[in-house]
Order: C-alpha cells, then sequence, then structure tokens
C-alpha cells in the first residue's frame, strides 16, 4: 500500500492568516500521521492473516494425504502409510526449522544456497515473519509425503525417517531457493535483475519445485527398491494390487482440493495490493481469485478427461482414476495457475490426463511399482505444468505479478517468444538432475546397507503386523483374547434392559 505523507508547510498555505498556523498545521500532520500508521498495520495484519490462513490450508492437505495414502495401499499396510505421513509433517518440522527455511530463503546468500536464519536465528525480520515460516514448511512436508506413496508397501520405517529428514532439511530446500528466493539463480523475482534468459522462471505455487522434486524423488526410491511382490507375475504381466478402500480415496481427494486453495491462491503471500490507479476495484485480490478459479477448472477438466478416457481403454468407471486424474490437473496448474486465463487451465487439465494416462502406461511396461502413481502424477504433470506455463503465460498477468520490470518474457503461444520457455526447461533438467543424484544416492545408499526394503515374509504379512503392534481393521470373535492382543477394533456394546 502507498504510504499517505503529510506536510506542514503545505498546509499552512492553505490554513491562511489562522492564529499559530505553524502550530495547527503541525498537529493536523500528527494526527494524520497516526491515522496512516494504522493503516499500514491494518494492511500488515490482514496480509499476515491471509497468509496464516493459506498456511493452515496447505497443512491440512497432510490428512488429505494420509487419506489418500491410506485407501490405495491394502488394510494391512495401513497404520504404517499414516503414521509416515504424521512422522513427515513432525520430522519436516524440526529439520525445516533447523536447517532448510535457511537453506531455501536466508538471504542475504547466493544464488545457490540459503546462509541465514538456522533455527530462525534473528527472526522475525523485516523481509519474513513467522507466517511465512510456516506457510514454507508446510510446502516442505508435501514434497516428503509426495515420495512416501511411492515407496509404501514395502520400505523399512528407519529409510521413511531418513529420507524426510534428508528431502526437507536439504534437497527441496536448496530447490526452492533457486526458483523462489530473492537471490535464486533462477527466481523471476531475483531482486538484482539478473534474470534467466530475460525471465526467470515461473513457477508459481510449485509444479516444479514441490511436485517435481517430490515425485522424482520417489520414482529413484520405487526403481531401486523395485516392484511390491505379486504386482507383476513370472512372465512379466501385470497383476494390479489393489487399494483396499475408495470411499479414504475420495475423502482424500476432496481435503487435498480445499487444501489446493491455499497452496495456490496462498502463494501471493499479500492480499492488500492495488493494481493500477488507487482506489480501483481491480487488485491482487482479483488475481488470488482468478487463481482459485484457474486451479479448480484445470482439476475439473482433468478429471473428466480421465473418466471418459479410461472409460475407453478400459471400457469401466474408475473412481480412484478419476481422483488421480483430478489430483494430476491440480499439480500441472500449480506454476502457472496465477499468470493464465481460466481457459488455459481448461487445456492445462486436459493435456494432464493424459499425461498421466500415458506415464502409467509407460510404467506398466517397464515394471515400475508406485502404489499412489506419485511419480506419474507429481512428477509427469508437474513437469507438464511447466512446460504449459511457458506456452500459455498472459503478458498481462505476468506483469501485474512480477511486476517492475517491462517487456518480461509471457508465454510462446501468446506472443511472448521463447525465452520463458527456455528457463523452463532448464528448470526440468535441474530439477530431475539435482533431486536424481541427491535422493537416488541416499536410496541407493540405503539399498547397500539394507536400511530400504523390507523382507519378504513381512511384505506378506503386512507392516501393520510387523511392525506396529497389530492391524488397523480385524474381524474377529469378542472372546477371543489371542487375537485381541494382535489387533484393535471398536465392539459392539448392546444395550442394557432396565
Amino acid at each position: 500500500m502507498a504510504a499517505l505523507t503529510c506536510s506542514a508547510s503545505d498546509l499552512q498555505s492553505l490554513l491562511g492568516g489562522a492564529a499559530n498556523v505553524t502550530g495547527a498545521a503541525e498537529y493536523i500532520c500528527t494526527r494524520f500521521a497516526t491515522v496512516s500508521d494504522h493503516f499500514a498495520d491494518t494492511a500488515y495484519a490482514v496480509d499476515s492473516t491471509y497468509l496464516l490462513f493459506s498456511a493452515y490450508l496447505v497443512f491440512a492437505m497432510q490428512l488429505g494425504f494420509a487419506m489418500l495414502c491410506a485407501g490405495s495401499v491394502r488394510a494391512k499396510n495401513t497404520m504404517n502409510i499414516m503414521l509416515t505421513n504424521v512422522l513427515d509433517a513432525a520430522t519436516g518440522g524440526l529439520f525445516y526449522y533447523l536447517f532448510g527455511f535457511a537453506f531455501a530463503f536466508g538471504n542475504p546468500s547466493n544464488g545457490f544456497i540459503g546462509r541465514q536464519f538456522f533455527g530462525l536465528e534473528s527472526f522475525p525480520s523485516p523481509s519474513f515473519d513467522y507466517g511465512y515460516f510456516l506457510y514454507q514448511w508446510a510446502f516442505a512436508i508435501a514434497a516428503a509425503g509426495i515420495t512416501s506413496g511411492s515407496i509404501a508397501e514395502r520400505t523399512q520405517f528407519a529409510s521413511y525417517l531418513i529420507y524426510s529428514s534428508f528431502l526437507t532439511g536439504f534437497v527441496y530446500p536448496i530447490v526452492s531457493h533457486w526458483f523462489w528466493s530473492a537471490d535464486g539463480w533462477a527466481s523471476a523475482g531475483r531482486a538484482d535483475g539478473n534474470l534467466l534468459f530475460g525471465s526467470g522462471v515461473i513457477d508459481f505455487a510449485g509444479s516444479g519445485v514441490v511436485h517435481m522434486v517430490g515425485g522424482i524423488a520417489g520414482l529413484w526410491g520405487a526403481l531401486i527398491e523395485g516392484p511390491r511382490m505379486g504386482r507383476f507375475d513370472h512372465e512379466g504381466k501385470s497383476m494390479p494390487l489393489r487399494g483396499h478402500s475408495g470411499t479414504l480415496v475420495v475423502l482424500g481427494t476432496f481435503l487435498l482440493w480445499f487444501g489446493w486453495y491455499g497452496f495456490n491462491p496462498g502463494s501471493f503471500l499479500n492480499i492488500l495490493r492495488v493494481y493500477g490507479d488507487a482506489g480501483s476495484y481491480y487488485g491482487q485480490w482479483s488475481a488470488i481469485g482468478r487463481t482459485a478459479v484457474t486451479t479448480t477448472l484445470a482439476g475439473s477438466s482433468a478429471a473428466l478427461t480421465t473418466l471418459f478416457g479410461k472409460r475407453m481403454l478400459a471400457g469401466h468407471w474408475n473412481v480412484t482414476d478419476v481422483c488421480n486424474g483430478l489430483l494430476g490437473g491440480f499439480a500441472a496448474i500449480t506454476s502457472g495457475c496465477s499468470v493464465v486465463d481460466p481457459w488455459a487451465a481448461i487445456v492445462c487439465g486436459f493435456v494432464a490426463a493424459w499425461v498421466l494416462i500415458g506415464c502409467n502406461k509407460l510404467a506398466e511396461k517397464f515394471h515400475y511399482d508406485d502404489p499412489l502413481e506419485a511419480a506419474q502424477l507429481h512428477g509427469g504433470c508437474g513437469a507438464w505444468g511447466i512446460i504449459f506455463t511457458a506456452l500459455f503465460a498472459k503478458e498481462t498477468y505476468v506483469n501485474e505479478i512480477y511486476s517492475g520490470r517491462p517487456g518480461r518474457p509471457y508465454g510462446l503461444l501468446m506472443g511472448g517468444g521463447g525465452r520463458l520457455l527456455s528457463a523452463h526447461i532448464v528448470q526440468i533438467l535441474v530439477i530431475t538432475g539435482w533431486v536424481s543424484v541427491t535422493m537416488g544416492t541416499l536410496f541407493w545408499m540405503l539399498h547397500k546397507f539394507k536400511l530400504l526394503r523390507i523382507s519378504a515374509d513381512e511384505e506378506m504379512a503386512g507392516m501393520d503386523l510387523t511392525s506396529h503392534g497389530g492391524l488397523a481393521y480385524a474381524y474377529y470373535d469378542e472372546h477371543d483374547d489371542a487375537m485381541q492382543e494382535k489387533s484393535f477394533m471398536m465392539t459392539r456394546v448392546d444395550p442394557q434392559v432396565v
């Protein structure tokens, strides 16, 4: 918001010959300055409240991930996958506090890695408040949650703790520094104006920074572990291992959909900003609304495309496929949600659905097993979203959101040339390379030290029983004491006749 100013010398001429004109002018300006300060304080409070509310929405996506993961695995591994989702948040909280936020946003720094705010030292600052940390932590644990889905049902519990700590404390923060920090070498908001290809990378809410990072990390974990037992027969034919609860899948999908309204619109970070002349009805609040609309349309388009596409290919209407298609549309639009028109978002979702279907076909062909299709969905659709933004970003929106640099490149198909596309191809390549080197090496080392995959006996019995003290669901006679020691369930209480 523009500051309100008052000058006593200007007021003196307006007050004319009034007695003690100088004192009166100074008094009026003092009162005016007080009112102006209250407006500024209110603006900070509104923007901080908006960011905190967005952080809460993004954090609620962890519940969505947990429900989606639980429904997508077999019943015998339900408690295991639920616990890993809880620990992604808890472990990520500590390691992002100690190291991750500093590596990501600790400025002044260099283009590769941040160097300030370890353990939130010297915090808050003129640049960041605590709400910003909370919001970025919610993003970091989302990346870790994506990876856990790819390696579900066959991974040692200790490995979850190790990879989650490394991903949220180091790997993800470095990527977010490159593309989101004011010092990042490829950031579209780079403070010194030295932008990659004159543009920087427009990855507004993280199709690359969050979704590709989590998806590629999961890809390497699943590749090194190999498929689950029974996923492919001795002839290499695909044998689906279906999740046990479509209800949980749908519940998780709706929770993620709800949370995405914090993920994408929340990435503006503030709401009280006017575009153009003060007093206009059009400002950042309008762009936030448009971003919510593009997010909705991309997911809706992807869901319907998947519904009819899979009907043609498989001959039935599959709720799990539709839910994954919907999420693929969201992952794709996340990069360009703020800089494209609603009609373009429909195109984004349509293509994202076919990208996901194609990636799943390739995964099956090469015997790649991902219980949640996380690498295909977040990695494949996330990469498409980065390309989509470079094709459809609109000049007006780009200049509004990334202001201060006239003539900035925009979408190729919108007449903006190929420089933005070049920057985005670089983003895809460097994220793929960085995550492959770091997370691929980590998973390989865990495999070599026999810390990655559980034994065949444990996998057959299910990790709930072998690692977590009992099954999530059990059906037994209430007098079966031996079974009660291993399992948990609610028993029926019959009404008492008085």
